[in-house]
């Protein structure tokens, strides 16, 4: 009996000990590890214009305290110098650089709860005076605001649909060498009845200067006045730019280049600025074209192009001193000028800036004209426009929900803060194509241009369509230009059903 009792005694211990084991497993299982501390800022680098200005810098964190320091950098201010937990955000302001020279700073963000966070900035210097070409804005006017009322975000309201002047008066070698009739009157007066309000001219000057002293030959100068003067007796607003013109500043933002690049600009658009001086606010100047540019360092150059273009058009006064200007993103790449363009140039006048950006996305769609080993031309775009015989043609990428992402990424980043965005070329060409394939194709294209007039108004860009004049296949001309009548009218209405 006894020993019967030790051995329940024994159980009930035992039970005991595995039941406290298990309960304490249990206890043990159900603590949650602490949350990791971090600090992140969204951004690790900041390039400042030569004459300063602000970048505002957001913290996250769920640190209870952190702090804000700088290197020994008395041109940086900064509007905050410690936080909390959440989402912070302050602005660093930078003074202008008077010197030559490129000055940089390393703001440090830490806590003693988490890693420390540092962003570099960066600032260059004034260009250093040069002798290159010499001084063209030789009668400065007094400023005139007549005629200039409107800031950029009023213009832009007043823009419904735009065209260009393709493959003319930037052509190499003169305004007809690319196969196009020089531009008459009646041809700027077929494109207005036709419901376009507004005209961009690609413009070519550096093959109609002297290489030597950079000064436009007069001729060609008056010119380009006259066919502007086309367009506003018209009552339509114009774009005059630097195109392509021989890539001279398109493929040269770079600092190896920098210095002869400002130079040339500001001589071009000091002399292209007096002589459209006149022109009340119908006429609009774009500092260049699609400037190649992929990372910071070359979009720190291309900012000083920009600059030295607002500087000079603003230095020959007139209604110059009023004028809404038009700088271009990188590679007028949205993804790209996103990313990229995070500071804009200055300007001593408010308000009267807009940025430019191009779209032919997809590519294999818009322009590609052979089949390449990365991938095949597209024939057909939009979700209700994919053949189900011609499979390996249908669009597999950039339709309706890329083209949304990528024209609200404009709207947040530039319109929707006061700075409206020129889309200043779009388009599609046509297919060597026959009987079904080629009306699926044509549907598809016209719904395409359609889509992209649509979308760009929403989000409020303005949309101008490239015509380079050319017809048959492969071609995106609206009109023919020979005999100035209608070419394409399908999709000419599917750009006019885009503004409905």
């Amino acid at each position: 009996m006894k020993k019967t009792i030790n051995n329940r005694l024994f159980s009930i211990l035992l039970c005991v000990a595995f039941l406290g084991i298990c309960a304490c497993s249990s206890d043990s299982g159900t603590k949650e590890k602490p949350a990791a501390i971090t600090l992140t800022s969204d951004t690790s680098k900041i390039d400042f214009q030569t004459k300063g200005n602000a970048a505002a810098v957001k913290v996250t964190t769920n640190a209870t305290a952190w702090t804000v320091t700088t290197s020994d950098a008395s041109w940086i201010q900064l509007s905050q110098l410690t936080g909390g937990t959440g989402t912070t955000t302050f602005n660093i302001t930078a003074s202008e650089n008077t010197t030559t020279a490129t000055r940089t700073a390393i703001i440090t963000i830490s806590s003693n709860q988490a890693a420390s966070v540092q962003i570099a900035v960066s600032q260059v210097g004034v260009a250093p005076v040069t002798t290159l070409y010499p001084s063209y804005n030789t009668n400065p006017i007094a400023a005139d605001a007549t005629g200039m009322s409107s800031n950029a975000v009023e213009l832009a309201a007043k823009i419904t649909l735009g065209w260009n002047i393709g493959n003319t008066l930037e052509a190499t070698g003169g305004e007809t060498a690319w196969g196009n009739p020089k531009v008459t009157k009646a041809l700027i007066d077929l494109v207005k009845a036709n419901g376009f309000n507004a005209i961009r001219i690609p413009c070519s000057w550096n093959q109609n200067a002297n290489a030597t002293t950079a000064q436009i030959n007069a001729t060609w100068l008056a010119r380009v006045k006259e066919v502007v003067q086309y367009c506003i007796d018209n009552d339509m607003y114009v774009i005059v730019n630097i195109h392509w013109d021989g890539g001279w500043l398109e493929n040269n933002c770079t600092d190896a280049k920098k210095i002869e690049n400002n130079a040339k600009q500001k001589a071009f658009w000091e002399q292209i600025a007096t002589q459209l001086r006149g022109f009340d606010e119908h006429l609009l100047f774009a500092s260049a074209n699609e400037p190649n540019v992929d990372n910071a360092t070359q979009m720190a150059v291309l900012i000083s192009y920009h600059q030295t273009f607002i500087d000079a058009v603003r230095s020959t006064g007139g209604k110059n001193a009023n004028r809404t200007l038009i700088v271009q993103g990188p590679s007028t790449d949205i993804e790209k000028t996103n990313k990229l363009m995070l500071t804009l140039p200055t300007d001593n006048v408010a308000n009267r800036m807009m940025v430019e950006v191009h779209y032919y996305t997809p590519y294999q769609f818009c322009l590609m004209d052979k089949d390449a080993d990365w991938g095949k031309m597209f024939y057909y775009w939009g979700a209700n426009y994919h053949s189900t015989t011609d499979t390996a043609r249908n669009a597999t990428w950039g339709e309706e929900a890329d083209l949304d992402k990528f024209f609200l990424s404009m709207k947040t980043q530039f319109v929707s803060k006061g700075v409206p965005v020129i889309l200043g070329e779009f388009g599609a060409i046509r297919r060597d194509l026959t009987g079904d394939d080629l009306t699926l194709h044509l549907n598809s294209r016209a719904y395409y241009l359609k889509y992209v007039v649509k979308q760009a108004k929403a989000n409020g860009l303005i949309p101008f369509y490239w015509d380079a004049g050319n017809m048959g296949v492969n071609s995106m001309s609206l009109f023919n230009r020979t005999n100035n009548t209608v070419y394409d009218q399908q999709a000419l209405t599917a750009l006019q059903d885009g503004l409905k």
